[in-house]
């Protein structure tokens, strides 16, 4: 698959976006790596692996159709796809305006080219809008429960995948270290002749993931929500999860979520759960997990992430030395602050100004988007981050 290729890849992804359907980052990698096992050339097995993968509701079958036919053209035609009001669909209770029809462009009369050449074809697209792009860019703290249970049901559906981290074993592959032993093995098939070196390559494995999330009085707007999001993420990914939960205590949620049943999962998490809704001690709950739990889960490159808007009653020097010994202790460390996508929040509580110092990403967690955004930057971890904390706000 050259460069090209993937290029428009990703442009059809935006194209599918844009008309309203549901294609995350995630479903985009799910399809890069399906070609590995269809052939690209073949338009059937390209089709129906797209369509599979990237449409999850009848209505939208449609409307990748089109875009499908657009995406799979000749190299020779020339198209000029214009995006002035291009959007998704509609609510059921508004008029839907029709898209016009094609509209063919005369040739020039001075161009020569044209005269024999097949005329170009511009295609207008009527914008509309569409709940779920809506859904996607609005906070939670501000949804009504039926938009709740809408955005459950959505972040059910991200899918996650966390960066390989590079073990000491290896494993046959097209690396550059040589295979002696599966080399002199072959070669018994040819009476000891060596006619072909054998190579191997690092293996790789997921790296852990470790979610310490706030449930104080202050987080208590989103808490619920950001609970579907970590049992989403726990079910979703093949490596180990461990979830933690505080207020002025800590408290290890993990084997609750195991349960498949979500209510009766989340329904336990409550009961096992005491101080729900409390003060907020930062300092001391990382200071009981880095020593009562650090050792246990931070291995193999693990990665953590810290959700919380960082209002802190608790001792300020002890949230510090704990923040720099958990960093110390893992690949990355991620804040998640919901606070961190509302205009003209600035971090300034004692909390956050003291953890910034040892936070590789600050990153939003207020909406769909931002966990979207999140699923993205977790793909793409391949290495520590020594430069301070990375500042990023919610674009939408």
């Amino acid at each position: 698959m050259n460069g090209q290729f993937l290029h428009n890849l990703l442009l059809f992804g935006r194209v599918l976006r844009r008309l309203g359907l549901d294609v995350n980052p995630g479903r985009m990698m799910d399809l890069v790596s399906a070609l590995d096992h269809i052939e690209i050339g073949q338009k059937s097995d390209f089709f129906f692996a797209a369509r599979t993968l990237l449409v999850h509701e009848r209505e939208d079958l449609p409307l990748f159709d089109e875009a499908f036919a657009l995406f799979w053209r000749k190299p020779s035609e020339n198209w000029d796809l214009t995006w002035q009001g291009l959007t998704k669909r509609r609510k059921p209770s508004a008029p839907v305006v029709t898209p016009p029809p094609l509209k063919e462009a005369t040739p020039k009369e001075n161009d020569p080219a044209s005269s024999s050449a097949e005329p170009m074809t511009v295609i207008e697209v009527t914008r509309t809008y569409s709940d779920r792009e809506i859904l996607r860019h609005k906070n939670f703290a501000e949804m009504d429960a039926e938009e709740s249970e809408a955005v459950k049901q959505m972040i059910s559906r991200l899918l996650w995948k966390v960066s390989e981290r590079r073990t000491r074993r290896h494993r046959p592959g097209k690396g550059h270290l040589l295979d002696l032993r599966r080399t002199l093995r072959f070669s018994l098939r040819s009476e000891g002749e060596v006619l072909n070196w054998l190579y191997r390559e690092p293996k790789l494995k997921p790296r852990p993931l470790v979610v310490i999330a706030d449930i104080s009085g202050s987080m208590e707007r989103y808490t619920r929500l950001l609970l579907h999001f970590i049992y989403g993420m726990k079910a979703a990914l093949s490596q180990p999860v461990e979830a933690f939960v505080f207020s002025t205590r800590l408290t290890r949620i993990t084997r609750p979520l195991q349960i498949r049943d979500l209510d009766l999962a989340l329904k336990n998490v409550g009961q096992l759960v005491n101080d729900w809704a409390g003060g907020t001690r930062i300092g001391e709950s990382l200071k009981m997990f880095n020593f009562e739990w650090g050792r246990r889960v931070l291995g193999r490159g693990a990665v953590v992430l810290i959700i919380s808007d960082g209002w802190d009653r608790g001792d300020v020097d002890l949230l510090k030395r704990e923040m720099a010994r958990l960093k110390r202790n893992c690949h990355r460390l991620i804040w998640l602050n919901p606070l961190l996508g509302v205009p003209g929040y600035e971090p300034l509580t004692r909390g956050i100004q003291a953890a910034l110092p040892n936070i590789d990403n600050f990153l939003p967690v207020h909406n769909l988007a931002s966990l979207e955004d999140l699923a993205d930057r977790l793909f793409e971890l391949d290495r520590r981050s020594h430069g301070g904390a990375t500042y990023a706000r919610d674009s939408a």
